[in-house]
């Protein structure tokens, strides 16, 4: 795999701001590296049984068998929709969807001051994604040990303080769905220290929703059935807009993230 070392770049990005559409400069496969120590990787392409399960877990998120919370795009987003649709006739409106299951951490300011598995796990029609979410995760730390065995290492012994209760697979402890949602700039501050997260991809007919680390100048591809595996909290980050290029296109990201509000709680 091609080795990528990153290089502090100046920027004026700052966290809340909306990630503008830019084309990736990252489309091959390739292990990134900081300070000469390998942090993450690309998979253009995953292994063969990712890539089933991934798409078992895609189209069973895409029926009426998983609970989903629906987000509107704003106006701003709809816009450049509709600016930079390709498709024959005007596009309409995208649909945002978005399902977490694994662990809750608690909320002190709501009406749930702790931890819980997600609600999703009652619903007897989910089960069959959640299944193979667990399977794409359980699968996705064994591509994580072959590429970075140390990065890995690591992020296990984290989890020795991390009760089973509360693991999605073995090195994180929730995942999300994201449909269509092109994150503002953001870092995942919630995340075990230096613990990498995982975006499985699955699309169909569509442009857009890449990772932009504007730390380094970097906007990675995250092609269908693509894998990217990057520490969450080490920067802030953004997903290019996603635009659909004919009726019906879509980007769904399936990710694995590693939450330090389970450390050292009560089994």
């Amino acid at each position: 795999m091609k080795r990528i070392d990153l290089i502090q770049v100046k920027h004026d990005v700052k966290i809340g701001n909306v990630c503008e559409y830019i084309e990736p400069n990252i489309t091959e496969d390739c292990v990134f590296y900081y300070n000469d120590k390998p942090i993450g990787f690309y998979l253009k392409k995953m292994p063969e049984k990712l890539c089933k399960l991934a798409s078992l877990a895609n189209n069973e998120f895409l029926s009426k068998n998983v609970p989903k919370m629906k987000m509107n795009r704003t106006s701003a987003m709809k816009n450049q929709l509709k600016t930079e649709w390709t498709g024959s006739g005007e596009a309409s409106d995208v649909i945002q969807l978005s399902t977490i299951i694994g662990s809750i951490p608690p909320r002190n300011f709501g009406r749930r001051p702790y931890c819980s598995k997600s609600s999703v796990h009652a619903d007897k029609k989910a089960q069959i994604f959640i299944k193979a979410m667990i399977m794409l995760a359980t699968e996705s730390e064994k591509i994580i040990q072959q590429f970075l065995p140390e990065v890995y290492a690591n992020q296990k012994k984290e989890f020795e303080t991390i009760a089973e209760k509360w693991r999605f697979g073995n090195i994180w402890t929730s995942s999300i769905s994201n449909f269509n949602i092109s994150a503002p700039f953001h870092r995942d501050t919630g995340n075990v220290n230096e613990a990498v997260n995982v975006i499985i991809t699955k699309r169909l007919n569509s442009k857009g929703g890449c990772l932009n680390i504007p730390d380094y100048g970097a906007t990675i591809e995250q092609s269908d059935n693509s894998m990217l595996v990057y520490p969450a909290g080490k920067n802030i980050h953004g997903v290019t807009p996603i635009i659909p290029t004919h009726t019906g296109g879509y980007r769904n990201s399936l990710i694995f993230y590693p939450l330090k509000a389970f450390k050292n709680i009560e089994k």
